[in-house]
């Protein structure tokens, strides 16, 4: 078999990427779509999830996605090998819009394989939350931040782009067999093992309108996907990573800016999130009391602000955080100096289980202005939080700040 395209058929590495290409997709779609589906189910579950459904829901989208990016890369090559080869001319030439049509849906696939495992691959990076993408490919992309955002907007170009392929692969394939069936001709066989050859007509359709007419395509799909609002649910949501603390002023100091943030390891890959609403009561001096006490603080959480990437419905669903029946956590502590490392020594409440925690962290002041951050490990199970054992989530959960205070009496 001839490796080289031809004006009449084509060669081996041609078709070989072809048929790569088409299976990749045959069983892309429906995993990904089964995936989709079992994680519904487990966003609705009442209580906890089945462990061996998180598992095998798991497993699928980690499928999905590696799948997708050695799509990605293959389409790539693809493209790269078209680029260097003769095209067979079309043996149909002479139909003009049936000729258009089909060069058009070629324009459409090749775009497709290349945005829609892209999209994926960028929501993928943005965001956070079980089914990593399995080696030899990373977690992350260049200039991708984490940002629930951009990963909002990716997810959206994903699933619209994704069904402009179904369609496209759907019509090449009526393609191809009308011309087996109802045409009789060889179209479908110079894809097919062998060295099939086909007569191209003298009328071919070029690759400027066909091209222009896919581009119009695409951008049908976003205007009519923005007309409908599916856009703008996350234009407000591209923000940095920074959470917002409630001001506090019954203390001594206000908490200007900061993150509180917490992360676990799930199904083997770190899976980190923020509370976006959140308050801390702080009173603090420099010289301690007798007790060896600097002051206290007492943190209140919003459980609802949760941001935890793809899993954060889970997180705050009722088998674990239970958002809705505990909508809030409490840190009450006391602040001491224990051997030069500043400690908050108190109570972590989270859904009515309240456990001695001490959190050391790190404290500058300067002209008024504090600094501090710290970051504390505690156990899921202390609280009550998800399954007993350790096949999906860890035990240990780490928990984490980052703020700055200014005191009242400097302002």
């Amino acid at each position: 078999m001839h490796t080289q395209n031809t004006d009449t058929r084509y060669g081996a590495v041609t078709k070989a990427f072809h048929w790569l290409t088409a299976l990749f997709i045959l069983s892309l779609i429906p995993v990904g779509q089964y995936a989709t589906y079992l994680a519904g189910q487990i966003n609705t579950a009442e209580g906890l999830p089945d462990a061996a459904l998180v598992s095998r829901t798991t497993f699928l989208f980690s499928l999905h996605k590696t799948a997708g990016v050695m799509v990605f890369f293959v389409a790539l090559a693809r493209i790269l090998w078209a680029l260097g080869q003769r095209k067979p001319g079309l043996l149909n030439g002479h139909h003009t819009l049936e000729a258009l049509a089909a060069e058009t849906m070629h324009w459409l696939l090749y775009g497709s394989l290349v945005i829609v495992p892209l999209t994926g691959w960028v929501h993928h990076a943005a965001t956070t939350g079980f089914a990593p993408i399995w080696w030899p490919f990373g977690q992350t992309l260049p200039f991708v931040p984490k940002d629930e955002g951009v990963a909002e907007i990716a997810t959206t170009l994903h699933y619209l782009f994704q069904w402009v392929l179904t369609v496209a692969v759907a019509l090449h394939v009526a393609g191809a067999l009308k011309h087996h069936v109802i045409d009789r001709d060889a179209t479908l066989r110079r894809m097919l093992p062998g060295d099939a050859e086909g007569q191209p007509t003298a009328q071919q359709p070029g690759h400027l309108v066909p091209a222009f007419t896919a581009v119009l395509v695409w951008c049908g799909v976003l205007l009519g996907a923005t007309t409908l609002g599916w856009f703008s649910h996350s234009d407000h949501q591209v923000t940095s990573e920074t959470s917002s603390p409630t001001v506090e002023t019954a203390g001594n100091w206000v908490v200007q800016d900061g993150t509180l943030g917490l992360s676990v390891v799930q199904l083997g890959s770190e899976v980190t999130g923020q509370f976006a609403d959140w308050t801390a009561d702080i009173t603090y001096a420099e010289t301690p009391d007798d007790t060896g006490t600097h002051g206290s603080v007492r943190v209140t959480i919003s459980i609802p602000s949760l941001a935890l990437g793809s899993v954060t419905d889970q997180a705050k669903g009722s088998g674990y955080l239970d958002a809705a029946t505990f909508p809030e956590a409490v840190f009450d502590a006391r602040l001491t100096d224990v051997d030069g490392q500043m400690q908050a020594q108190g109570t972590l409440t989270i859904k009515d289980q309240s456990v001695p925690v001490t959190l050391p962290f790190d404290l500058t002041i300067d002209a008024g202005t504090a600094t501090a951050n710290g970051a504390v490990e505690v156990n899921r199970l202390d609280f009550g939080i998800g399954e007993p054992g350790e096949g999906s989530v860890a035990f240990a959960v780490t928990i984490s700040f980052d703020l700055m205070a200014l005191r009242t009496e400097a302002q």
